[in-house]
Formats: C-alpha cells, structure tokens, sequence
C-alpha cells in the first residue's frame, strides 16, 4: 500500500485517519483549500491547493491508484479514484464501489434537482455526525489498509 489520502474539506475523521496512518506507518496525505493545522506527524502531508471549485479533488484524482485509500465524502470524487483503483471511504465508513458508484452518483444528481426545486429552501442539512459513525469509519478504514497491505 502506498497511500491515505484525505480530502479534509469538512472532513470530521481527520484525527482519526492519522492514527491509523501512523499505527501502520503509512503516508498520508491531508488535501485542502487551507485553513488547516498542519500535523507535526512526519508521516502527514498537508497540502495546500489553490482555490477554485474541484481543484482538492483533482489533485487527489490525479495521485491515488491501487494499493491507495481516500477518505472522502466527495461522490464525483469517488467515482474518479475507483476507476483508478483505489479503496475509497466516506467519513462513516461507508464504502464507495463498482457496484455502488453508479447508483450514489444518481441519487447525488437527483437530490440536487430536488434542492433546486425547493424555492423557500426548507428542510434539508442532513443527519449529525454520531459516535458510531466514528466508530465504523475506524473500523472500515483499518480494514481496508490491512486488505491493501495484502
């Protein structure tokens, strides 16, 4: 395994990836827009990209391939770092696949269509960030760095 990339923009598991990373000696990479603590970990890159829509996304597209995890909740994102052959998690552990890409990509495109046609802006948000959705994120990911540990 070569590589944990975090695309850390509103990441909550950010600590927690590091530990892992660090457990296994693992590089990691901390992609930003900035306004991040950089970690004194020598095994943590943060990296700084310029602003502009995506540009985290396709430094991190551009880099992860086999062997490599991302930590994202980004689904255009996940669907790019699949197709080059990385293990891709959301921040709850959920796992982004082949087989389940196409279908998140949909309902992502449908919800958005909805938003837009919700002229007061009502409900929405989301559900809050659980212990157990931390819990599960640790557990998935060292699963996945262990699998690509072989």
């Amino acid at each position: 395994m070569s590589a944990l990339y975090i695309d850390a923009d509103a990441c909550p598991v950010k600590a927690e990836a590091e530990r892992v990373a660090t457990r296994h000696k693992l590089r990691m990479f901390v992609v930003s827009n900035g306004g991040l603590r950089p970690s004194q970990n020598p095994l943590v890159e943060t990296v700084i990209v310029p602003e502009g829509p995506d540009v985290a996304d396709m430094w991190i597209a551009a880099r992860c391939g086999p062997g490599d995890v991302v930590v994202t909740g980004d689904i255009p994102l996940a669907s790019k770092c699949i197709a080059a052959g990385a293990a891709v998690l959301r921040h709850n552990g959920e796992r982004f696949t082949e087989a389940n890409i196409g279908q998140q990509l949909a309902m992502r495109d449908l919800m958005a269509d909805l938003r837009a046609a919700n002229p007061l802006n009502q409900g929405g948000g989301g559900r809050a960030f659980t212990k157990a959705d931390r819990s599960r994120f640790l557990n998935a990911l060292e699963r996945e760095i262990r699998q690509a540990k072989g």
